[in-house]
């Protein structure tokens, strides 16, 4: 059974850093494109960052750019998301994702496996 599980979520004060993980479980994502989304209450799941198999292309939002690195580990099945620079507009369930088809994409629709999501809070 194929499970992501997000981890680092919490409460930081605006300015701080977070460091999320997403670990998989039930089979191998190396070569599948993992991203991260995230979403408030009432709103469309947002795109963060994608990052394919290798880690050697990556795609991020422009709200993001420049403040999130995300990073994977593939003999560890386990994906990453460094966020610096925090503002309390980044306050939302951060979600990780694995579209099977290796491409770069944006829309959480393509995306056909998600964890339970991990909650960042950011306090201005």
């Amino acid at each position: 059974q194929v499970q992501l599980v997000e981890s680092g979520g919490g409460l930081v004060q605006a300015g701080g850093s977070l460091r999320l993980a997403c670990a998989a479980s039930g089979r191998t994502f190396r070569w599948d494109t993992m991203g991260w989304f995230r979403q408030v209450p009432g709103k469309e799941r947002e795109f963060v960052a994608a990052i394919d198999w290798s880690g050697s292309s990556n795609l991020y939002a422009d709200s993001v750019k420049g403040r999130f690195t995300i990073s994977r580990d593939n003999a560890k099945n386990t994906l990453y998301l460094q966020m610096n620079s925090l503002k309390p507009e980044d306050t939302a369930n951060y979600y990780c994702a694995v579209d099977t088809s290796a491409r770069l994409r944006t829309t959480y629709t393509e995306y056909e496996y998600w964890g339970q999501g991990t909650q960042v809070t950011v306090s201005s």
